[in-house]
């Protein structure tokens, strides 16, 4: 009894963190290109993790390493400048309520690449969440005409990436710690992330002469520290203190942090989109639901 209260902490804190990640990624973007943005996150993440994680990386495998270059592109660089470049276009809160599609995403492509077998109701809730993300697609383009919402497929990507990450990690990484995952993702990346900087122009007169620069690196620094470095700590805890599946009902309190942020904002978001968002979260409710074993009836009774 002593945990609940912990692990419900956790659950809330982590929610509130990865929530707030995609209204800090567009207060980013507005001193910052999405490329700089994308390459400064990976980077500033990767300093915080190298100071008191690379011990965790000692004795990998050749293999090891193999597989988590290709969850490292996958799950981490990618992603960062997907995200970025989306939000260049499309509000903060309909990325993060189409970002939730990943439990979704790793539904069907464990089912069809990795011969990871679904059952009626996960198939039935694929149907659903993606209903919903059209949904969501079509009215936010009526709603927001002056966004191009072709930039959605960019956050799709992106949940797609996610979701070959996470089967990749549990077929092939499965028993590598988390942590040593996580730092390997950023020392494959790191190197790549200061090319793509130096590339951008960032170290340009004109970058350093705008106001803006200084408060988006601001909640840039907050991005990548609280919501990729010590998050990643926080879902490891939390997986610790109670369940994978109740650890992977983050997954539906984050879109709803995040819409919370774009209204104060001043993002508009209507009642069907509303609609469409609940349509996407049901589905992924679906998707991760567990099939309830019988009981013994008088056990039941008790």
């Amino acid at each position: 009894m002593d945990r609940i209260p912990k692990k419900w902490l956790y659950l809330i804190g982590l929610s509130l963190v990865w929530g707030s990640s995609f209204i800090l990624i567009k207060k980013a973007l507005i001193g910052l290109t999405p490329f700089q943005l994308g390459a400064l996150r990976i980077i500033f993440a990767a300093l915080f993790l190298f100071a008191f994680g690379l011990r965790k990386v000692k004795g990998l495998r050749t293999r090891e390493w193999k597989w988590i270059t290709v969850s490292a592109l996958l799950g981490t660089f990618i992603p960062a400048f997907l995200l970025a470049f989306a939000e260049t276009e499309i509000d903060s809160s309909v990325a993060s309520i189409l970002n939730s599609t990943t439990p979704i995403m790793a539904l069907i492509l464990g089912a069809t690449l990795f011969g990871i077998q679904s059952s009626r109701n996960q198939l039935i809730g694929v149907i659903v969440g993606l209903i919903g993300s059209v949904l969501l697609i079509y009215v936010g383009s009526e709603v927001n005409p002056d966004q191009n919402y072709w930039y959605v497929g960019l956050v799709l990507m992106c949940s797609i990436c996610y979701a070959f990450n996470v089967n990749i990690i549990k077929r092939h990484l499965q028993e590598v710690p988390a942590l040593a995952i996580t730092v390997g993702h950023f020392i494959v990346g790191f190197v790549p992330a200061i090319i793509v900087l130096l590339s951008s122009g960032f170290f340009s007169e004109a970058t350093f002469e705008k106001e803006s620069l200084l408060p988006s690196l601001g909640y840039l620094l907050l991005l990548a520290l609280i919501g990729t470095a010590i998050a990643k700590t926080f879902f490891n805890k939390l997986v610790q203190l109670s369940t994978p599946v109740f650890a992977s009902s983050v997954t539906y309190m984050i879109p709803v942090v995040a819409l919370i942020w774009g209204l104060v904002d001043g993002e508009n978001f209507s009642v069907f989109q509303a609609l469409a968002a609940t349509i996407i979260i049901f589905g992924v409710y679906l998707a991760n639901r567990k099939k309830k074993s019988k009981k013994n009836p008088r056990q039941h009774n008790r």
